[in-house]
C-alpha cells in the first residue's frame, strides 16, 4: 500500500471507531463530574437509557438490576453491605485473629448491643491493669452516614443504651486521642480506590484525594470537649454547618483541600512521604484482601457462572487518619463516596446556592475519568493482538537482537540489508499493535515504547481524545504488589470451599447436606470427630449467627460461620501451631483431596 493511502485509511478507520455508550439513567449522584468526564473521553452518554445495551452502566447507589445481561457496572453486589461498619468490623477482626500485627491499622472494636457485656468486661480488666490509662470512645450506628448519630463517651455506662441501641445496632471504637494536626486542626484524608476486577483481583488506588478539616482547633478529649462535634468529627457533611468553615478556591487552604497539597506541607518539615504512601498502600491492600472473600459469595449470587450478566467495577472511599507519629488508622470505607463538585453557599440567610468547588471537581473528575478510561471496553478490543491481526507472522526476540549492533560491527551489504528488512519489518508490526508479543530493545535514536496502561495512547490527539489527556491520576498497587501480599488470603481460600459446596447457584448460605459434603469429601470425619459432631457444630455455630441478625432471607450457614466453623476445626486438627498456620494447613489438606477427588472423577469421565 501506498504511504498515503495507508494513512488514509488509519484515519477513516478511527473515525469508524464506536464510541463508548453509558447508561447513566441510575446515576443519582455524581452526574456533573461524570458528565465532564465523558466530554473529555468523547463518550456518548444515555441519561434516559437505552433499549440497546450499552458497554458501561453507571449506577448512584447498588448494583441489583436484572435487566443487565452484558457490559460492565460500576458497582458490585453486595459491597453496599460489605462496608457497613459492623460488617467490616467482622471481616478486618477475622484478619486480626490471623494476623494481628499485620491489621493493627483498626481501631479495637466492638458490636453493639451483641457484645455490649464483653466491651464492659474488657473495659474493666484494662482499667485494673493500667490505672493510668483513660480510653475515649466513638459510638457509630451500623447504617449511619455523614456523621448523623455518632458521638463519643468516657465510659461503657455512657452507651446510650434506651431503644436505640436495640432498634440501631452499632460499632463502638477506641478514640485516636492523638491524631496529626494541621494549622491546630484534626483532619481525615478521603483516597478514592478503585476495585477493578474481584478475580483476579485487581486494585488501583488515586494519586490523590481531599484532605476535610475540622473546624474548631483540636484539644484531647475530656467531659467538657466531648460534645463539640466541630473539633472531633471531621465529617464534611458536619463541618459545612460551623461559622468557622472556610470555602476555598485553592487546594492549599480552608476547610476541604487535596491530599497532596499536605504531603507537600509534610515532606517541607522532612517527614518520610514516600514510607506514608507505602503504608497507606499497604493498609487499602489488606483491607480489600478483608472485604474480598465475601464479596466473592454476593458475586456468584447475583451473577452465576455459566450464565449471561455484566462483569463489575467500583469506586470506593477510603476514610483515613494519620496519628502524630504518621501511621495510618482507617476509620471506614465507603461504597458510594460523594462525587458531587459542588458545594452550598449561603447568599443570605437562608437562601443557598450550588456553586462550584474546585478542590473536588480537580480530585473526583479525574478519579471517574480515568477509571472509565481503565475499564474502556474499546481499549481491550484494540489491545488483543489476535483482534487485530491474527495472520501475521511474529518476530521473535533472537531475529532482532542483532539490530541493534554497531553499524562496523556488520562486515557484509546482505547483512546490513536483511537487518534493514527487519527492522522495518519490527516497526511495522509494532505499528499494527504487537508490542505486547514482542521483546523490543529501542534503538538509539527511537524513544522507548510505554507500557503504561493509558500513559502514552496510539493515536495522535487529532484522531483520539486519548492523546490529549493527561496520564492516569490511578496507580495499580495490586496484582503489582501481590507477593508482598498473597499469603494473607487465607480466607480467600476458605471462601472457595464454601463456595464450591453451596450447591444451588444463586444461593448465599450453606445447608447441613453440603457442610456434609464438604467434611466427607476433604476426609475430615474420623473417631474422634463423628458425623454427630459434625452436625453439633453446624447446628451450634449457625444459630448463633442467626440470632445475630445476619440476613434472614435465606436458611443455612453463613460464610462469617463458615469461617468460625473452619477455624474451629483447624485449631482441633492442628493444636500445637499458631492460628494462622493452623488454617493454612487445613486449607492445602482440604484442598489436596479435592484435587484427588476432581481428579478421580475427570478418570471415571473419561472411562
Amino acid at each position: 500500500r501506498a504511504p498515503g493511502r495507508r494513512g488514509g485509511e488509519d484515519g477513516s478507520r478511527g473515525a469508524r471507531r464506536p464510541r463508548v455508550t453509558v447508561d447513566s439513567s441510575k446515576a443519582k449522584t455524581s452526574l456533573e463530574a461524570l458528565k465532564i468526564s465523558l466530554r473529555q473521553l468523547r463518550w456518548r452518554e444515555f441519561p434516559f437509557g437505552r433499549r440497546l445495551p450499552c458497554d458501561i452502566y453507571w449506577h448512584g447507589v447498588s448494583f441489583h438490576d436484572s435487566d443487565i445481561f452484558s457490559g460492565q457496572v460500576n458497582k458490585f453486589p453486595g459491597m453496599t453491605e460489605m462496608v457497613r461498619k459492623i460488617t467490616l468490623s467482622r471481616a478486618v477482626r477475622t484478619m486480626q485473629d490471623l494476623f494481628p500485627l499485620e491489621y493493627n491499622f483498626y481501631p479495637r472494636s466492638w458490636i453493639l448491643p451483641e457484645e455490649f457485656p464483653l466491651f464492659v468486661a474488657e473495659v474493666r480488666m484494662m482499667k485494673d491493669s493500667d490505672p493510668s490509662w483513660k480510653p475515649t470512645f466513638i459510638v457509630k450506628p451500623d447504617g449511619g452516614c455523614q456523621g448523623d448519630g455518632i458521638y463519643l463517651i468516657k465510659d461503657p455506662s455512657d452507651i446510650r443504651l434506651a431503644g436505640s441501641i436495640q432498634s440501631r445496632p452499632a460499632v463502638v471504637q477506641e478514640y485516636i486521642c492523638k491524631p496529626l494536626l494541621v494549622d491546630k486542626l484534626k483532619f481525615d484524608i478521603r483516597l478514592y480506590v478503585l476495585l477493578k476486577s474481584l478475580e483476579p483481583l485487581e486494585i488501583y488506588i488515586a494519586k490523590d484525594g481531599l484532605s476535610r478539616f475540622c473546624t474548631e482547633p483540636y484539644q484531647e478529649p475530656t467531659l467538657k470537649n466531648l460534645h463539640q462535634v466541630f473539633m472531633h468529627l471531621t465529617n464534611y457533611s458536619l463541618n459545612i454547618h460551623s461559622g468557622n468553615f472556610i470555602h476555598s478556591d485553592s487546594v492549599n487552604t480552608g476547610s476541604k483541600r487535596t491530599f497532596s497539597s499536605i504531603l507537600c506541607r509534610l515532606s517541607s518539615r522532612g517527614a518520610d512521604v514516600k514510607k506514608l504512601w507505602s503504608d497507606i498502600i499497604s493498609l487499602v491492600i489488606k483491607t480489600i484482601i478483608a472485604l474480598t472473600p465475601e464479596l466473592k459469595v454476593y458475586y456468584q449470587s447475583d451473577i452465576p457462572a455459566g450464565k449471561p450478566g455484566p462483569t463489575c467495577f467500583q469506586i470506593l472511599g477510603f476514610d483515613i487518619l494519620l496519628m502524630k507519629n504518621l501511621k495510618p488508622m482507617l476509620l471506614e470505607v465507603n461504597a458510594n463516596p460523594s462525587m458531587r463538585i459542588e458545594h452550598e453557599q449561603e447568599l443570605s440567610p437562608g437562601v443557598f446556592e450550588n456553586v462550584p468547588s474546585p478542590v473536588d471537581e480537580e480530585v473526583k473528575v479525574a478519579v471517574i475519568r480515568d477509571t472509565l478510561r481503565l475499564v474502556d471496553p474499546q481499549k481491550k478490543k484494540r489491545k488483543d493482538p489476535h483482534l487485530s491481526c491474527p495472520t501475521y507472522p511474529l518476530i521473535f526476540p533472537a531475529q532482532f537482537r542483532s539490530l541493534h549492533a554497531p553499524i562496523s560491527s556488520m562486515k557484509d551489504k546482505q547483512h546490513k540489508h536483511h537487518s534493514l528488512k527487519l527492522s522495518l519489518k519490527l516497526k511495522f508490526y509494532l505499528k499494527l499493535g504487537l508490542c505486547q508479543t514482542l521483546e523490543h530493545v529501542p534503538e538509539a535514536n527511537e524513544e522507548p515504547l510505554d507500557t503504561g496502561p493509558a500513559d502514552r495512547p496510539e493515536n495522535d490527539a487529532s484522531r483520539s481524545p486519548e492523546a490529549a489527556l493527561p496520564s492516569l491520576c490511578l496507580k495499580q498497587v495490586f496484582p503489582k504488589y501481590a507477593k508482598q501480599f498473597n499469603y494473607l488470603r487465607l480466607v480467600d481460600r476458605v471462601a472457595a470451599l464454601f463456595i464450591r459446596f453451596l450447591g444451588v447457584k444463586g444461593t448465599t448460605k450453606l445447608g447441613p447436606t453440603g457442610f456434609r459434603t464438604f467434611i466427607r469429601n476433604c476426609k475430615l470425619s474420623n473417631s474422634n470427630f463423628s458425623m454427630a459432631s459434625v452436625d453439633i457444630l453446624y447446628i451450634d455455630i449457625t444459630r448463633r449467627w442467626n440470632s445475630m441478625g445476619i440476613d434472614h432471607k435465606e436458611s443455612g450457614m453463613c460464610l462469617q460461620a463458615f469461617v468460625e466453623a473452619f477455624f474451629c476445626l483447624a485449631q482441633k486438627k492442628y493444636k500445637s501451631l499458631p492460628l494462622h498456620e493452623q488454617v493454612a494447613s487445613l486449607i492445602d489438606f482440604c484442598e489436596y483431596h479435592l484435587a484427588a477427588l476432581d481428579e478421580k472423577r475427570l478418570v471415571c469421565g473419561r472411562g
